[in-house]
């Protein structure tokens, strides 16, 4: 004979309670699901968005190059002018080679390409490095750097006559952006004394041997030159 156990009905008010727990419990995971939907949304919202913004990052890093490279084809040409009087203006191409920026140089006279290390018998290359050493110091960190500037030979292809042209350009930037120069030359010293702070003659012993002798002492107020 099979007994029947007659469970216990719940009452009305147990059941409301626990239909009441279920209800929060489903409102809780709803309340999760939008906040996942909302976060998956703007997590797609900014993956939309990086392209635009790398590619405004591209402008951004394009349009400052150009003005750089801008910069210095104005210094490059306003110093190649001044010290060789000639009607030279020094173009850049800007170019991309594995992910790298180039920028080839080159100067034009009166519409013509010159070469630019043959260019005036060599005395364009001569003006255009030192402006671009000039144009390098005048962006390097102050307190990673010091400000000095060592030109070797930088006249050496300059006719004596131009030499004082481009000392004059050395030392206007000098006093201008506060740094030293030592400038070594074969010319002679009576025309670098109007530009220079203090000159050392080099000449050699009757044993080959180097020596250094002081000829001119003029500090400036500023002794930025030497």
């Amino acid at each position: 004979m099979t007994e029947l156990i007659h469970r216990e009905i719940p009452s009305l008010d147990k059941i409301n309670r626990h239909a009441a727990i279920l209800s929060r419990l489903l409102d809780d995971e709803k309340g999760e699901l939008e906040r996942a939907e909302q976060n998956k949304k703007k997590e797609e919202d900014l993956l939309n968005l990086y392209p635009k913004v790398d590619q405004a990052m591209e402008s951004l890093s394009q349009k400052l190059l150009h003005q750089t490279v801008g910069k210095a084809e104005r210094l490059m040409s306003e110093m190649a002018q001044e010290v060789l009087d000639q009607p030279i203006e020094v173009k850049a191409r800007v170019s991309e080679n594995r992910g790298a920026a180039n920028v080839d140089f080159h100067v034009e006279k009166n519409g013509e390409v010159e070469d630019i290390i043959k260019g005036q018998g060599g005395s364009v290359a001569n003006v255009l490095s030192v402006a671009l050493r000039i144009y390098a110091l005048e962006f390097q960190p102050d307190n990673e750097h010091l400000k000095f500037l060592v030109l070797d030979e930088q006249d050496c292809w300059l006719r004596p006559e131009l030499v004082p042209r481009l000392l004059s350009v050395v030392q206007e930037a000098a006093n201008d952006l506060g740094f030293q120069v030592l400038y070594i030359s074969h010319h002679d010293s009576a025309m670098l004394e109007r530009y220079v702070d203090k000159t050392y003659l080099l000449e050699p012993d009757t044993n080959g041997d180097a020596q250094v002798r002081e000829i001119f002492f003029h500090p400036s107020e500023q002794d930025n030159t030497v």
